[in-house]
């Protein structure tokens, strides 16, 4: 179906100490998002820079969410680390508890919580770490909104158990005909037009090109471009140009949550 309108997500703060990853553009990537997975301190990020991001997002009216991962600082999360679900989950936690202490303290809330990297991975073709995942989150945070693939064993498992689900589509990824992208550590220069190309075709024909060849069809309510991907802010700004050139308009989370209930009763 085509998607009426979207939100637009990205990895942000994900530096450490002086540190910065990619452009180093957070500010400017900010104002054309609509969602923020903040990094927590596993992969990148510390504490400076998670008060910094919310209160960024604040400012910028732009949802909040924690971006957890591996206890891998080295290979920014994206290296995979063997660990019983339950440890793995604790380290979810203990992450989302940090990001959700600094919202409070900046007068605002956790939106969404989405594991990063080779987590995020595992945990979509792992049954048992997405249900200790979301069996944790009905504990702690039920209305949290959680963010994966639609094709991941997380999206079937949060549905099953009620967590509220946001699928996404990956504009800077490819895709296999599974429906899932392609993991990759390094991603290099991508082409601005073809990126927002690519989009804009997911939005209006509910298509994605796979690297097998065929089509295949894909529902969402959310575009991710990672803000470590080589031109991030162009990326951004080129697939937001194209979105509404096409007359698919960016929003906040919560009003595409609303038009997409809304369009399913029709």
């Amino acid at each position: 179906m085509r998607v009426e309108c979207v939100d637009l997500n990205s990895d942000i703060g994900e530096g450490f100490g002086p540190w910065t990853i990619g452009d180093g553009t957070d500010a400017q990537i900010m104002a054309l998002i609509t969602s923020a997975n903040i990094a927590t301190g596993f992969h990148a990020g510390d504490p400076n820079i998670m008060r910094r991001m919310v209160e960024l997002a604040r400012q910028h009216g732009v949802g909040v969410g924690a971006h957890p991962a591996f206890r891998d600082l080295v290979g920014f999360g994206r290296r995979y680390i063997t660990a019983p679900a339950a440890e793995l989950v604790n380290d979810i936690v203990y992450q989302l508890g940090a990001l959700r202490e600094f919202a409070r303290l900046s007068g605002s809330a956790l939106q969404h919580v989405k594991p990063h990297g080779a987590l995020y991975m595992q945990a979509a073709r792992d049954e048992e770490l997405s249900r200790a995942l979301v069996q944790a989150l009905q504990r702690i945070e039920p209305t949290l909104h959680l963010f994966c693939m639609e094709a991941s064993i997380t999206c079937r498992v949060a549905r099953e158990l009620g967590q509220p689900v946001v699928r996404e589509f990956y504009g800077d990824r490819d895709y296999d005909l599974s429906g899932s992208i392609v993991f990759t550590r390094r991603v290099g220069a991508l082409d601005p037009q073809a990126v927002a190309r690519r989009v804009v075709r997911a939005c209006v024909e509910g298509k994605v090109k796979t690297v097998d060849g065929p089509d295949i069809q894909i529902d969402f309510e959310s575009i991710c471009i990672h803000s470590d991907t080589p031109g991030a802010l162009t990326l951004i700004q080129a697939a937001r140009d194209a979105l509404q050139a096409a007359g698919v308009p960016v929003r906040p989370l919560p009003e595409v949550m609303s038009a997409r209930r809304a369009a399913l009763r029709a």
